[in-house]
C-alpha cells in the first residue's frame, strides 16, 4: 500500500468514532500498524494524529514463532555447569548477553551458570528470577535447568523463577517451550501467556497477563511505566503531558520498541543518555 492511500485509510480511522477493540483485534493490529508505520524507508514530517489514528487499537506485543525440542527427560541429565557464573547481587536487573547472542535479564539475588562449549551445548542453570530472550538455533536446542524442572526451547523468550527447592514457575511471553520434570515421563507444552508451576510433587498450566494496559491515558503514565520497570527516567516536553494515549505493552517489550514508537506518534525526537539512564523527547 503506497504512502497516499495509507493516509486516506487513517483518516477514515480518525474520523470515526471510536469504538471498543477485543485484545485479539488489538495484538493484530499491532503488526498491520507496524507494517505501515515503519517501512523500510524512514517517514519524514508525518502529522501527530497519522500515528495517533492507529494508537487507539495498537499493540505492542511481539508474536514469537519459537518451536520446543521433542526429547525425553532432559532434568535427569548430569551436567557441569560451574565454568561460567553470571551473578546479580545488586539491587537492580541486570543484563547480560550469552555467548550464542540470547540476552538474559537477573533479578537481584540471582544467577546463572553455563558450560565452557556453550555455543553447541546451550544449557543454563537458574537460581533465583531470570528473563530469557533467546536466539533462534534450530541445531541448538536451549535448555535451562532450575531445581528439578527443565525448560526446552528453540528461540523464544520466558522467565524462569525458582528461590528455593520448593516451587518453580515458568511464563512464557512469546513462542512455545515444552516443560520436564526429574523422574516424570509426562510433557507440558505452553503457549504464549501461559505459566507452568511446580512444587510439592505437583505440576500445573495457568494462564497469566503478560500486557500492561493504558486505556486513554496521559502520556505521562506510560513515562511512569517506563521509569519504574526500566530504570530510565523519560522527559517530554510540557505541552506533551496531558497528551492521551491508549495502548497494550508486553511487559518484557524492548524498551527501544516502546521509545521509537513514542517518537514515531507525536512526530518527536528522542536522544538516549546511557550514563544519566534518562531519554529525553524535544
Amino acid at each position: 500500500m503506497d504512502e497516499k492511500k495509507i493516509e486516506e485509510e487513517l483518516k477514515k480511522v480518525w474520523d470515526e468514532i471510536p469504538v471498543s477493540h477485543s485484545d485479539n483485534e488489538k495484538e493484530m493490529s499491532w503488526e498491520q500498524f507496524q507494517a505501515k508505520a515503519f517501512p523500510p524507508k524512514k517517514q519524514k514530517n508525518k502529522p501527530w494524529r497519522y500515528y495517533a489514528a492507529a494508537a487507539a487499537v495498537l499493540i505492542f506485543a511481539l508474536i514469537g514463532t519459537g518451536l520446543y525440542f521433542n526429547s525425553s527427560n532432559p532434568a535427569s541429565n548430569n551436567i557441569q555447569f560451574a565454568e561460567n557464573i553470571i551473578e546479580n547481587p545488586a539491587s537492580i536487573i541486570k543484563t547480560a548477553v550469552l555467548p550464542d547472542s540470547s540476552v538474559v535479564e537477573l533479578s537481584p539475588n540471582s544467577k546463572i551458570a553455563y558450560a565452557g562449549n556453550f555455543a553447541a551445548n546451550r544449557k543454563v542453570e537458574v537460581f533465583g528470577e531470570v528473563y530469557f530472550k533467546v536466539k533462534k538455533d534450530k541445531k541448538h536446542p536451549f535448555q535451562v535447568f532450575c531445581n528439578e524442572t527443565t525448560t526446552t526451547v528453540l528461540g523464544t523468550s520466558f522467565t524462569v523463577k525458582g528461590y528455593t527447592q520448593k516451587e518453580v514457575t515458568v511464563e512464557l511471553y512469546e513462542g512455545s517451550v515444552q516443560m520436564n520434570v526429574k523422574n516424570l515421563n509426562e510433557k507440558w507444552i505452553l503457549k504464549p501467556g501461559e505459566k507452568f508451576t511446580y512444587g510439592n510433587n505437583s505440576a500445573s498450566v495457568t494462564e497469566f497477563n503478560r500486557f500492561v494496559d493504558f486505556d486513554n491515558e496521559k502520556l505521562t503514565a506510560v513515562s511512569t511505566y517506563i521509569e519504574s520497570n526500566y530504570g530510565y527516567k523519560m522527559i517530554i516536553p510540557q505541552e506533551y503531558h496531558n497528551q492521551r494515549i491508549t495502548v497494550r505493552i508486553n511487559k518484557k517489550e524492548d524498551l527501544k520498541t516502546i521509545i521509537q514508537l513514542i517518537s514515531e506518534m507525536y512526530n518527536l525526537n528522542f536522544e538516549v543518555n546511557e550514563k544519566l539512564k534518562q531519554i529525553t523527547f524535544q
